[in-house]
């Protein structure tokens, strides 16, 4: 999992020590999230898309139970027989599941059971990586890679799902008050030139062979041409967004998409999810710390694709494909506003006297032109994780970079996101492209 692709894997026994260390941190920092959550905010689910905090802390724990332990520790029994039927997600070669939009109905078992469970699940896994031999631990070391970085997903989830849950709340009670507020002034806007030509995305390692961590979407390593194009430097802020909304952009339908502009209607939005008008008619938004004032030079995010592509045709450009994304993103290190101890958990402004591309990691997921399609040759995972990810290869769009409430270290230039283009209470955002001339 540490290992440098191309290079052979490090030692067993070391890579055993670091999915232990690795181990505690992720499932410790599940239990952080949701440390400030009662038991009743944790069983709370607001829409069908989202789940709610306990059914994630569950979830993650059911993924190790059932495609961990259960096939690699002989002598593991399972915590409580019944829980797979609520905690499986969408795995139909492991058995029947709790229908999704009514996860919010179970209040039973409680939070403080998922608890129990996890601690149980915890300790079988630490004692199968100290006993099992060499042979067995190079096995399953690729499942327990995928299901760390599984957590880590959930991780994300809690705190977007439980934003949408709060923000309903008449009260707008904040996730934590205590949360610091970014910066509030940004870098200017500019642009990122591109020769285009003959360029390789997707993930090159194995993580079979001991490699660094990638998921099957993200691979193979393959070529794409590109013509020459221009990339923005940064996010597009609120400011931006807010001229699009004082020209009308809410009402024109040229500017949308067929299947977007039927939503604007039918859903009446008139702004980001979460924006609402405060004191003189200002817009606030909800946040994970509360209600803030919009600050101007943030990026703006809960935004669908089919507002961000109605935002790239009226400013005249266009959004990004992802292999330009990646082409981009390829040089850049891997470091930004992403979810750490400490963060705001909310998009900061692009920092002042940044160079070259900014903000190509964090603060906001970007939304891309790019359909999310399998990659030529394009191999699923093996066994029961075979549906994680190409069983949605259709009806989504592709969002790439990560955000403010990823979990660090998550993310690289060649992870794929997606979502359906109507998906808003996700922290994603626009980065704009346009044609080199």
């Amino acid at each position: 999992m540490e290992g440098l692709i191309g290079t052979p894997s490090p030692p067993l026994s070391q890579r055993r020590e670091t999915f232990l260390r690795r181990w505690r941190q992720v499932r410790g920092r599940s239990m952080q999230l949701a440390l400030p959550l009662s038991a009743e905010d944790q069983g709370v689910q607001s829409m069908p898309d989202a789940s709610p905090t306990k059914w994630h802390l569950g979830h993650a724990t059911w993924f190790f139970e059932t495609l961990l332990l259960e096939p690699n520790a002989p002598d593991y029994q399972p915590f409580d027989a019944r829980f797979p039927l609520l905690f499986n997600s969408y795995y139909e070669a492991l058995g029947p599941r709790h229908p999704r939009p009514q996860r919010g109905v179970l209040s039973r078992p409680s939070a403080q059971a998922v608890e129990a469970w996890r601690q149980h699940v915890d300790a079988a896994v630490e004692r199968l990586l100290e006993t099992a031999d060499d042979g067995a631990f190079a096995a399953f070391a690729p499942v327990l890679a995928l299901g760390l970085a599984h957590e880590e997903q959930h991780q994300e989830l809690i705190l977007t799902d439980i934003k949408h849950a709060l923000s309903l709340n008449p009260l707008l009670p904040a996730y934590d008050a205590a949360l610091p507020e970014p910066p509030r002034n940004g870098a200017r806007p500019g642009w990122v030139e591109h020769p285009g030509g003959l360029v390789e995305i997707g993930h090159a390692g194995d993580h079979a062979a001991g490699e660094e961590f990638s998921y099957d979407n993200e691979r193979p390593r393959h070529r794409r041409w590109l013509e020459p194009f221009r990339l923005a430097s940064r996010a597009v802020t609120c400011a931006e967004f807010m001229a699009f909304m004082d020209d009308g952009g809410y009402t024109r339908p040229e500017f949308w998409l067929s299947d977007g502009w039927a939503l604007v209607q039918a859903e009446g939005w008139e702004a980001p999810l979460y924006w609402r008008r405060g004191d003189g008619g200002r817009w606030d938004t909800f946040t994970l710390g509360g209600v803030r004032p919009v600050a101007a030079a943030e990026p703006v995010t809960h935004i669908s694709y089919f507002e961000a592509a109605a935002y790239a045709a009226w400013a005249g450009v266009r959004l990004p494909t992802e292999a330009e994304w990646e082409a981009v993103a390829d040089s850049q290190a891997i470091t930004g506003n992403l979810a750490r101890s400490g963060a705001p958990l909310h998009p900061a402004p692009a920092p002042i006297g940044e160079r070259g591309p900014g903000q190509m990691f964090g603060d906001v997921w970007e939304w891309t032109s790019s359909a999310y399609e399998p990659y030529p040759g394009f191999r699923a995972f093996s066994g029961a994780a075979a549906e994680y990810n190409g069983k949605f290869m259709i009806n989504q769009m592709v969002l790439r970079g990560g955000s403010c409430a990823t979990p660090e270290g998550h993310v690289r230039a060649s992870y794929r996101n997606f979502f359906p283009p109507a998906a808003r209470w996700q922290f994603s955002g626009i980065r704009l492209a346009e044609d080199a001339s």
